[in-house]
């Protein structure tokens, strides 16, 4: 799988550790930076992943900041992008199975590295149940296109 990260300054720490992990599972990683730790802007590191994944170069994607929610309101803002601000393995997993999301958000300041590490597995481990959901995300989906209208 294809995966896309990228982190502000907020998420610097924990990115080198994502990179690992995903590289050990197996999965091929597109580092979309920050690459340090001085102060940047979460929206144009957030909006460049979520292009990544709604133009379908990458599957999924994971985005890390201080506490998550900037990059997901901002990832959210790009049509095709279903991004999750997840605490824990439970939301992570819930995120794909029922909402079909394509990105993960996490907050470094919120989330240690152990517990970071079980959201990533359980996000990217988890498949999208269908049925009544598929329904349920068709219409968000249909919120993309109205909005192109």
């Amino acid at each position: 799988m294809k995966i896309a990260v990228a982190v502000d300054h907020g998420g610097y720490g924990l990115k080198k550790q994502v990179l690992q992990w995903l590289s050990a599972a197996g999965h091929e990683a597109l580092d979309l930076g920050t690459d340090s730790p001085e102060s940047v802007d979460y929206p144009d590191f957030a909006v460049r992943l979520a292009q990544v994944v709604a133009n379908g170069e990458c599957e999924h994607g994971i985005l890390v900041c201080g506490t998550g929610i900037g990059m997901s309101i901002t990832a959210n803002r790009v049509a095709g992008v279903r991004a999750a601000l997840c605490t824990d393995p439970y939301m992570a997993r819930m995120s794909r199975a029922h909402n079909d999301a394509n990105v993960l958000c996490m907050g470094e300041r919120v989330v240690g590295p152990g517990l970071a590490r079980a959201i990533v597995e359980a996000f990217l481990e988890q498949p999208f149940e269908g049925g009544r959901h598929a329904r349920r995300v068709e219409k968000i989906m249909a919120l993309d296109r109205e909005d192109r209208e």
